[in-house]
């Protein structure tokens, strides 16, 4: 790989290469198809979802040069000041193109002053002007400025489109990515785009020759080796407390992330009541996962273990909430396979 880190190195460029994010997509395709142009934008949605991306794609459509593209970070650029020193600059024409834009991300952060100057341009804008403000908060931005914009809402991508995305960048970059590989990069990726290449680019510089081990994945994300999380599920369909609690103290000693170890849960959790109960649904659901976690799903949810349930899923939920707030992290999970245990 070169130096590029491979969040930049693959940004998509046009709306063709935009994945994820139809429903912005789509209308913004067609709006701008049409000469509708808005005066200004609002892009909000969960970080690393594609906001500034899709604003530079937008700015390229409009065919601006850059020379004409204004971008600011208000997080670090968020005093009336600032909007001012803008505003002077929304009034000048544009050096080649026909608009000038201006991207303005994390938009939350600016002052009560600044949202009034802003406020200001946005109520008359220049017809040579383009406003695209990106938030991860929109309920920080106030209503006066939303009801000037044309707002898009971005979802966080689905784990199957990041673990395919993880999976086609590493083809790319000459490595092969199995499907229980890229689906734990894409569950750590939690639902960003930017994070999730992230961990990708970590995992592709630690790994020895260009196939990636499931395990050696693990070690350098931080993540529980799957056979700990198998044994734990295991000891569950066994009815063995001992095993259970056993599995949870050897993911402990190896340093493991409670919070990761109980996302993971989960999701094997979840597969395995799909198996058990709703066929047609797992028959999707396994096509985003490997023949190893598969197989081991199927395996379980044949025990007809009453330790493996919807009840089973509820406790665990309920202790990844508390994971994040234990002095001891693992006490909410040692807790939750107690009460199993004590029905």
């Amino acid at each position: 790989m070169n130096n590029l880190v491979l969040y930049r190195k693959y940004r998509p460029s046009t709306f063709k290469e935009v994945i994820g994010q139809e429903r912005v997509v789509l209308p913004l395709v067609a709006s701008l198809a049409s000469g509708e142009i808005a005066h200004a934008y609002l892009l909000t949605g969960s970080r690393g979802v594609g906001k500034t991306t899709i604003a530079r794609i937008i700015a390229h459509e409009l065919k601006t040069n850059p020379n004409d593209i204004t971008e600011m970070d208000a997080a670090s650029n968020r005093g009336i000041d600032d909007i001012r020193e803008l505003r002077d600059g929304v009034r000048t024409l544009p050096f080649d193109s026909k608009y000038k834009v201006y991207i303005i991300d994390e938009v939350h952060m600016l002052t009560k002053e600044a949202w009034g100057a802003l406020l200001k341009t946005l109520e008359e804008p220049p017809a040579h002007v383009v406003f695209i403000l990106c938030t991860t908060e929109l309920e920080k931005v106030p209503e006066t400025i939303v009801s000037r914009c044309q707002t898009y809402r971005f979802t966080a991508p689905t784990e199957t489109v990041l673990a395919k995305l993880a999976m086609d960048v590493a083809k790319k970059e000459g490595y092969t990515l199995d499907a229980e590989t890229s689906a734990l990069i894409a569950t750590l990726g939690d639902g960003s785009f930017r994070d999730t290449l992230g961990l990708l680019q970590k995992v592709l510089t630690s790994t020895d020759g260009k196939k990636v081990n499931i395990d050696d994945a693990a070690k350098v994300l931080g993540a529980p080796q799957v056979e700990v999380i198998e044994t734990y599920i295991t000891a569950l369909a066994q009815d063995s407390l001992d095993d259970a609690l056993s599995a949870l103290h050897q993911f402990e000693q190896a340093g493991g992330d409670a919070g990761l170890f109980v996302e993971l849960l989960l999701g094997k959790l979840r597969l395995i009541l799909a198996a058990r109960y709703a066929k047609g649904y797992f028959a999707e659901l396994k096509k985003s996962h490997s023949e190893r976690e598969v197989q081991f799903a199927e395996n379980s949810a044949d025990t007809k273990s009453p330790r493996l349930t919807s009840k089973t899923l509820e406790l665990f939920l309920s202790a990844s909430q508390q994971v994040k707030h234990s002095p001891l992290p693992l006490l909410p999970l040692e807790l939750a396979t107690m009460e199993l245990f004590s029905a």
